[in-house]
């Protein structure tokens, strides 16, 4: 998931993505312009990485490989769906989402105001996703490791991508989305 925070780590983390992985792209604060500027960079990124593209918000992006957000009706290919309880994971099983994100799970900067869910709460909730969760917050290696036997198919990251910490995690254990 990218992130203004990120900054120039951004390109850092799109290194780090296994093949096969994806990015949501968010990058919300950016003017039209710097947004679309960013987002065709990103594009030629993927596409010579062999990553998915996803576009979250309102505005079409060229080349995107698909969508996120609750309102899936706009856009076509891989729907992504934000969940943090088990209400947001029903809405987006019966609006057809190929992905549940739920978060979050750890403790997250992206979060911080919010309690995160737990493992035992989370498992639930990917239980309820029916093959399709993704974990998010507090996400890298050794967290997803933590969520061993319970129904995530992946995880998703911000921070976890970038950092000496998260270099050396990479190397041991990456896991697509």
């Amino acid at each position: 998931m990218t992130d203004e925070r990120l900054g120039d780590g951004l390109w850092t983390a799109l290194d780090r993505l296994p093949r096969g992985g994806g990015v949501i792209f968010r990058h919300y604060s950016l003017p039209t312009g710097e947004r679309r500027a960013l987002f065709a960079q990103i594009a030629r990124v993927a596409r010579r990485r062999g990553l998915i593209l996803v576009r979250a918000g309102t505005t079409p992006m060229r080349g995107e490989q698909g969508v996120h957000g609750r309102s899936l009706k706009q856009g076509r290919g891989l729907r992504t769906w934000p969940a943090h309880n088990l209400r947001e994971v029903i809405a987006g099983r019966r609006a057809g989402a190929d992905v549940i994100l739920i978060s979050p799970v750890f403790t997250t900067r992206s979060h911080a105001d919010q309690r995160p869910l737990d493992v035992v709460r989370a498992a639930r909730l990917a239980q309820a996703a029916r093959g399709k969760a993704v974990a998010l917050g507090g996400m890298n290696p050794p967290s997803f490791r933590r969520l061993s036997g319970t129904r995530f198919t992946g995880w998703a990251a911000i921070d976890g991508w970038v950092g000496d910490r998260a270099a050396q995690d990479q190397k041991r254990s990456a896991v697509p989305i």
